[in-house]
């Protein structure tokens, strides 16, 4: 009776819970509960049978399951028309637990009341849930609304940037072809510089050009007066020759050199060139007719130091002698040009300007005769009395000449001071061949030095022996004593072995 009390209660609970209104089971239901009723009061009683009892509550069970039936279909429906997600939340909050404690109550035996508070709070957490997600939905919506003005805004900013992507695209291209002018422009700007600077060069070629044909017109219009003016001389001295005159015999005197002009600055634009030449001219007489004259020397005398001693003094000889032609060559053309002397350069380039020109001037067999002289009475060289020194004449003569004009160069050009017996020095002298590499002082030399404002420029030639000084000076001695009979003879010694001034320093080292 009270298991039958309890399912009627359950049954009418679930149908107020769910609202079903099938009228064949309510009225089933309410007349088990008129039965249930009546036994309660006792004004009715009657007593099923189990098999009705059994048949009854099948009945409940196959009603109750064709309403979970359509319980569940109407909520799959409302799942489905909610979405792929929708519902679940509640389904887990509400439906199984439900599901759970319907099974546990079924075992345990607790009563239906707990399930229903319990069903009431999922209805409440559900509503809660509707509520919440209506506001998610509703701020969902407004993300929505926000999402698409930002897409609108970014298809504005994307517009904007294409069309700004074009307009550089634009400037680009109109910027490469300026490029492009500019650069031809300048291609032919460059062309026309290098076409100008050919034209220039071209220009200052012919100018050259022309100036030296301008100095050459010059040079010939001052050998032309030179011409003349030497014309002139010997027109006048043929006309003195053929009258007579008392003064007839001093034609034979030297006469003033005749007045001369020269092209400025001559002396001194040359200046590097002929250093140059004049430098290489006294090595190649070192090497070339230096060697043929001690060839032909060997031949009248055996000893080979003495052979380098003759040779070495002609050098110095030849250079004094032509220091000193040059002098009074020098004194001669200032006093002629002094006379005359007008224009922007000074007296002295003047002069110098004209011994250039005018070497051919210079008297060099005057000089080699001097040199000769002065070899004959030298008491460190003898020679056979047979013969002369004359037979190095050619020798002697190409040093005046190199001599002589090397003293046109600014500076002029000189050779060495040198003594025997003098401490070898590595800066002005090389050793020969022969030398003992270990003494220290030089028995004689074999070759100047040619020194530059006493720097040396070209090394000489000495021989080191131990020893030899001494025997040579004794040898020196006899030989003076044996020449000093002749007060002639002596004279000129002291002459010829008087230092010049620009040899009496020693060279700077």
């Amino acid at each position: 009776m009270t298991a039958e009390l309890s399912i009627t209660n359950e049954v009418r609970i679930v149908f107020e819970v769910l609202g079903n209104e099938d009228d064949q089971l309510q009225s089933a239901i309410i007349e088990k509960k008129d039965l249930t009723d009546g036994n309660t009061m006792g004004c009715y009683i009657s007593i099923n049978s189990c098999d009705q009892n059994l048949s009854r509550c099948c009945e409940i069970i196959e009603m109750n399951s064709v309403i979970q039936g359509q319980l569940f279909t109407i909520l799959s429906e409302t799942a489905r028309e909610g979405g792929h997600y929708a519902g679940v939340e509640t389904i887990k909050s509400r439906l199984l637990p439900w599901l759970g404690t319907c099974f546990s109550s079924a075992i345990s035996g607790r009563p239906f009341e707990t399930n229903l508070s319990l069903t009431q709070d999922s209805m409440e957490k559900e509503r809660q849930l509707r509520k919440f997600a209506n506001s998610q939905t509703f701020e969902l919506q407004e993300l929505q609304k926000e999402l698409t003005s930002t897409r609108l805004q970014l298809s504005h900013v994307q517009q904007d940037l294409t069309e700004t992507q074009l307009a550089l695209e634009d400037t680009k291209a109109k910027s490469a072809t300026t490029l492009l002018a500019a650069e031809d422009e300048i291609v032919q700007l460059k062309a026309a510089l290098k076409a100008s600077h050919a034209q220039e060069e071209t220009a200052l070629r012919n100018l050259d050009c022309l100036n030296d044909y301008e100095q050459q017109i010059q040079i010939l219009k001052d050998e032309i007066s030179i011409l003349d003016a030497q014309k002139s001389v010997l027109q006048s001295r043929l006309a003195r020759s053929r009258s007579p005159s008392p003064r007839h015999s001093q034609s034979r005197s030297p006469s003033p050199l005749p007045l001369r002009s020269c092209s400025p600055g001559r002396a001194r634009l040359t200046n590097a060139s002929r250093h140059a030449y004049l430098v290489a001219r006294f090595g190649d007489i070192y090497a070339q007719e230096r060697l043929d004259a001690e060839t032909l020397l060997r031949t009248y005398i055996s000893d080979m130091e003495m052979v380098q001693r003759i040779i070495y003094i002609a050098a110095v000889e030849a250079f004094h002698a032509a220091k000193m032609a040059y002098r009074h060559f020098k004194m001669r053309v200032r006093k002629t040009l002094s006379l005359g002397h007008s224009g922007p350069e000074s007296l002295e380039d003047t002069v110098l300007d004209y011994i250039v020109r005018h070497e051919d001037l210079y008297d060099v067999q005057a000089s080699v005769n001097e040199v000769i002289r002065s070899m004959n009475i030298n008491p460190k060289i003898s020679f056979p009395p047979e013969i002369d020194f004359i037979v190095i004449s050619s020798l002697i003569r190409e040093l005046c000449r190199v001599a002589f004009s090397m003293q046109t160069l600014i500076p002029p050009l000189d050779i060495a001071f040198g003594t025997d017996g003098e401490l070898f020095n590595e800066t002005k002298y090389r050793h020969s061949f022969d030398s003992d590499f270990t003494a220290p002082l030089v028995a004689y030399h074999v070759w100047p030095a040619l020194i530059e404002n006493d720097v040396v420029i070209v090394k000489g030639e000495a021989v080191t022996k131990r020893g030899a000084l001494w025997s040579h000076r004794s040898r020196s001695r006899s030989r003076s004593r044996s020449r000093s009979t002749s007060p002639l003879r002596s004279h000129c010694l002291s002459r010829s072995r008087s230092s010049s001034p620009l040899r009496s320093g020693s060279p700077r080292l």
